[in-house]
C-alpha cells in the first residue's frame, strides 16, 4: 500500500493530481531500502542463538508494535538449551545434568507474560531454566511496524516521489511507472535525507 493518502498529496509538497502509481512505487522503494516486507505492523517469526551469558535477543525488525489494547508485542515463544558451542560451557557439571534428562535440543513453550520486553530498545530478556542454565537458542513470534503512519514517513514518501520525478531517465509522461527502472535508480532517489528519516526502521538482519 502506498503511505501517503490522496488527500494527504498537497499537505506533503505534491501536486493534486499526482497519480497513484508514483505513491505506491515509492511506497515499494521505502520497503526495500528498509529490507521488509512493509513498514505497517507485521508480524514476524525469527529463530537467533542468544550469546554466552546473555539472555538477551534483539528482533530484525522495529519499532515492537501493540496492535490492540491489552495485548503484547510478543504473539508466542519457543526456547531451548542446544548443545554448547566452543567457549559457551560455563557450567560443565550442570549441562551434564540438563544432558541426562534429555534437555538439550528439546523445545518448550514459553508464556510471553513472562519475557521482559524493552519498547525503546527492542530488546527482549527470557529468563533461565529451573538448573539456573541460561538458555541459548529461542524462537520468538512478535509483531513490529508502524499502527499510526508518522509524519517522518511521509515526508520521506513524498521527498522520493519528488525525486524520481526530477531524475532526467524517469521524468517521462506514462500511464504506469517501471518498477525496474525505479530500482535502477534507487540509489538516487533515496538519498541522505530520505535515509535519515527511514533509519528507524531498517531490518538489522538479513535472512
Amino acid at each position: 500500500m502506498g503511505y501517503l493518502l490522496p488527500a494527504e498529496y498537497e499537505q506533503f509538497g505534491l501536486p493534486a493530481d499526482t497519480t497513484d502509481d508514483w505513491i505506491t512505487t515509492a511506497s515499494a522503494l521505502m520497503e526495500s531500502y528498509c529490507r521488509r516486507p512493509s513498514l505497517l505492523a507485521t508480524q514476524y517469526v525469527e529463530r537467533v542463538r542468544l550469546t554466552a551469558n546473555s539472555q538477551t535477543a534483539v528482533p530484525s525488525y522495529n519499532p515492537l508494535a501493540i496492535v490492540a489494547p491489552n495485548t503484547s508485542a510478543l504473539v508466542a515463544a519457543r526456547i531451548r538449551y542446544g548443545q554448547p558451542r566452543r567457549g559457551e560451557l560455563q557450567e560443565p557439571f550442570l549441562a551434564q545434568v540438563a544432558w541426562a534428562f534429555s534437555i538439550p535440543g528439546s523445545w518448550s513453550d514459553l508464556d510471553p507474560t513472562t519475557v521482559d520486553i524493552n519498547p525503546q530498545t527492542g530488546e527482549i530478556t527470557f529468563p533461565r531454566n529451573f538448573l539456573g542454565l541460561g538458555y541459548n537458542e529461542v524462537e520468538f513470534t512478535y509483531t513490529a511496524g508502524l499502527v499510526t503512519i508518522p509524519d517522518a514517513v511521509k515526508v520521506a514518501c513524498a521527498q522520493v516521489v519528488r525525486n524520481a520525478q526530477a531524475t532526467p531517465a524517469m521524468n517521462v509522461r506514462a500511464n504506469k511507472i517501471d518498477t525496474m527502472q525505479m530500482q535502477y535508480f534507487s540509489s538516487s532517489i533515496i538519498d541522505p535525507q530520505i535515509q535519515s528519516l527511514l533509519r528507524p526502521y531498517l531490518a538489522q538482519r538479513i535472512g
